[in-house]
């Protein structure tokens, strides 16, 4: 086979789509949707810093934000803190966030990496831009995206660095600063326990154990590309104290530099490589765990206490599974398929998380019931929502009426001087305010329309 590997690498987002809202409109929305913040380094708009446009973002934040960022070199390190923003670049490579961050010597109040996710920023979303650790030196931490929240999207980016642990999603336990946080009505309940992370037509470089989600994670269409020879793993999982976690990868492909390791992982962990492919330099090795030393010496009394408790830890063993993935050159046994060891159905996003959550939905929000009373009538959706401009509400005799509040929950009130009938979307829209792919409008028929 040909490894498919070559100017795309080369040319990764150069032909990339429009920084446009991912959405999937029905017939009867007409309004556009705009970003809420604009950043351009021309002062053009709001802020001229992506971390200043983030600031301006409430901690206690309840409604889906998107923040532009216009092309330009943003020499910057970032972190997000209010849940539910987009941080959308106007294209892949004419957005470049970088910054010097070598883990060891970087010790703010921004974080470790180039994006710094906290434990309160659930539902984000990154997509259409470039993130760069430009540290010098092969091997050390050094880390673009560095995660601790639930429900991370990114999307259409290159993410990259020379270090360790270029796309670190790390969230393990519930912090005690998440208590509290999306238990409203309608919305859907932080895991109590790892991390959910969705990922698609990313390029990502680095050193050892450089895409490491803990939790759940699903990447598609990616490429990943080990760049330091004295590597170990490429990537890494911990699925530590749930059967359920797991890290699927479909239609990625993987390059490094000669007998590159594949991956590897400290605790229990549980690999899905589906339609992928690998170049001819991966080397005759499957995942594994690691044990100290890593030379393959002889262990020192730290090492054996490392070992002991790695091993106490662990509950389901060895767990990579293949299917229809294979290696220029020719596939090494251990890459035969595999998926009937795994209790698998439809291996999607939405069952990597276990239907807690499905970030590829398209179906828009749905209104479930309506009370009227007072000269007022109330929605209730089936998810939060978010409010963009001003949608109407029309009745049963064709007037229409204006939007009132509750953007943010999953119930909005609107005046009415009669029955309602449906939403009208000529000057706003309702969307989804928890992170989804693509953008989807509500639809506008109300459990009572007339058909």
């Amino acid at each position: 086979m040909t490894f498919p590997m070559t100017r795309r690498v080369a040319l990764a987002g150069i032909a990339a789509a429009p920084a446009v809202a991912r959405a999937a409109t029905p017939a009867t929305a007409t309004y556009a949707l705009v970003p809420d913040i604009v950043v351009a380094k021309d002062g053009s708009g709001q802020f001229s810093t992506i971390q200043a446009a983030l600031k301006s973002i409430a901690p206690d934040n309840r409604e889906r934000k998107v923040i532009l960022v216009r092309n330009g070199f943003y020499d910057e390190a970032v972190r997000i803190d209010a849940p539910y923003v987009t941080l959308r670049g106007e294209s892949r490579l004419g957005v470049r966030l970088q910054a010097h961050r070598p883990a060891n010597e970087t010790k703010d109040e921004i974080g470790q990496g180039v994006v710094n996710i906290g434990p309160t920023a659930h539902d984000f979303v990154l997509e259409h831009m470039t993130v760069h650790n430009t540290v010098t030196v092969a091997g050390p931490h050094a880390f673009a995206v560095l995660g601790r929240g639930d429900r991370t999207i990114i999307q259409d980016a290159d993410l990259l660095s020379l270090g360790a642990d270029t796309l670190a999603l790390w969230r393990t336990d519930k912090s005690k600063a998440e208590m509290g946080l999306s238990e409203a009505p309608g919305a859907t309940p932080l895991s109590p326990d790892g991390g959910r992370y969705y990922h698609t037509d990313l390029r990502i470089t680095g050193a050892v154990d450089f895409v490491c989600p803990r939790g759940w994670c699903f990447m598609s269409n990616s490429e990943i590309v080990q760049i330091y020879p004295r590597a170990e793993a490429a990537v890494w999982h911990e699925g530590k104290g749930n059967a359920d976690k797991k890290f699927v990868m479909k239609g990625c492909t993987f390059d490094g530099p000669p007998n590159f390791y594949l991956g590897r992982h400290h605790r229990d962990a549980q690999f899905y490589f589906l339609d992928c492919a690998f170049s001819e330099r991966m080397r005759d090795k499957p995942t594994y765990q690691v044990i100290y030393p890593l030379d393959g010496g002889t262990p020192s009394p730290a090492d054996m206490e490392r070992n002991r408790v790695a091993a106490a830890e662990t509950q389901w063993g060895e767990r990579r599974y293949f299917s229809n993935s294979h290696r220029t050159g020719g596939d090494y046994a251990w890459m035969a398929d595999s998926l009937n060891k795994a209790q698998a159905g439809k291996i999607d996003a939405a069952w990597t998380f276990a239907g807690t959550w499905n970030p590829e939905r398209t179906d828009g929000p749905r209104v479930i019931a309506v009370a009227t009373e007072g000269g007022r009538a109330k929605l209730t959706f089936d998810r939060l929502v978010t409010v963009k401009g001003a949608p109407g509400l029309v009745s049963v005799s064709g007037q229409s009426s204006k939007y009132a509040e509750g953007s943010g929950t999953n119930t909005l009130t609107f005046e009415t001087a009669g029955a309602p009938a449906r939403l009208d979307f000529a000057q706003g829209v309702v969307i989804g305010t928890e992170a989804v792919a693509k953008t989807a409008f509500a639809a506008a028929r109300l459990p009572t329309s007339r058909r």
